[in-house]
């Protein structure tokens, strides 16, 4: 049980942040305990946006979060590598990497157990999960199968040891054939579910260049030297070159609309990888998606060979 005051350094911080500091929980059971008045400030519910005054006094407990193991499910997946240690699959457009709230199943790692694959950290919300795609992208993951690739992987990945290109159709065009955005990204002021280039934001890089251009968009293959939530779309759009198709970040027009793109033009084409044992370079591609090839092929841009 919870029973303490506000430290004088504390007074003006929101009271999720503290409670999540002090309690040693995730800001998203803190924030779910304030909501469901499991934990309260004087007495009284508050919101967690609450900003803590002098004198106040938080009370209550964090009810612990309930895990149930993601079930395998009939979800088809193409595997582009195997190995003893690794998996690289091309995840579909429209699933999210792994279970979270909201997404309790028909993810990614849903479709693996599927296969009756082993992987890393089986008693793990996210077993095999080292890096993810957002919902809308397709494309390129590689899954640890044992924790030792996992940490391997993950290292790799700190290390930016692992290339990840992808393809990016955007509208517009850059003033240059190539170039890098570093931009802090950070979440968004105002919409919280967004992400947005902030100043106190995560330090984000990312290069691109043009593979080639009609007079209205923009065929970009875009790598990542960090990876941060939306970090394409997120500086695509602040260049002025939002991804097609991408309605969070201004990229769902009438041009997308017209060039019948369904969602947003986003794919990881191309990975590349220390192999966890052995250190050899591991290199992998995907071809684009039919529901992306099709729209793209009437402007004859060209794809990297």
């Amino acid at each position: 049980m919870l029973n303490f005051a506000a430290r004088s350094e504390e007074v003006g911080e929101r009271v999720d942040v503290v409670l999540a500091k002090r309690a040693g929980v995730t800001r998203t059971l803190a924030q779910r305990a304030l909501k469901d008045g499991e934990v309260t400030v004087s007495g009284k519910m508050v919101r967690p946006s609450y900003r803590l005054e002098g004198g106040d006094r938080i009370e209550g407990e964090v009810p612990e979060p309930v895990f149930e193991r993601p079930e395998g499910e009939d979800i088809p997946v193409a595997i582009r590598y195997e190995d003893d240690d690794v998996l690289v699959v091309s995840k579909p457009p429209g699933i999210v990497t792994h279970p979270g709230r909201g997404h309790e199943a028909g993810t990614l790692v849903n479709a693996l157990l599927g296969l009756g694959m082993k992987l890393s950290g089986e008693e793990s919300i996210r077993p095999g999960i080292v890096h993810r795609l957002d919902k809308d992208t397709s494309g390129l993951l590689v899954v640890a199968k044992t924790d030792a690739a996992a940490e391997s992987l993950i290292a790799a990945i700190k290390g930016r040891s692992v290339e990840r290109r992808y393809l990016a159709l955007v509208r517009g065009a850059p003033s240059a054939s190539s170039g890098t955005i570093e931009a802090p990204v950070g979440r968004h002021p105002v919409r919280r579910r967004q992400m947005a280039v902030v100043s106190g934001g995560k330090p984000s890089v990312t290069h691109y260049r043009v593979l080639g251009r009609t007079e209205e968009v923009t065929l970009l293959e875009v790598s990542l030297e960090t990876g941060r939530t939306h970090q394409i779309r997120v500086h695509l759009a602040h260049l002025g070159l939002p991804v097609l198709g991408d309605a969070t970040y201004g990229g769902r027009s009438e041009l997308s609309a017209r060039l019948g793109i369904p969602r947003t033009f986003l794919h990881a084409h191309h990975l590349a990888f220390p192999q966890p044992t052995t250190g050899a370079r591991i290199e992998v591609t995907d071809p684009l998606p039919e529901d992306l090839a099709t729209p793209l092929a009437p402007l004859n841009l060209p794809l990297p060979e």
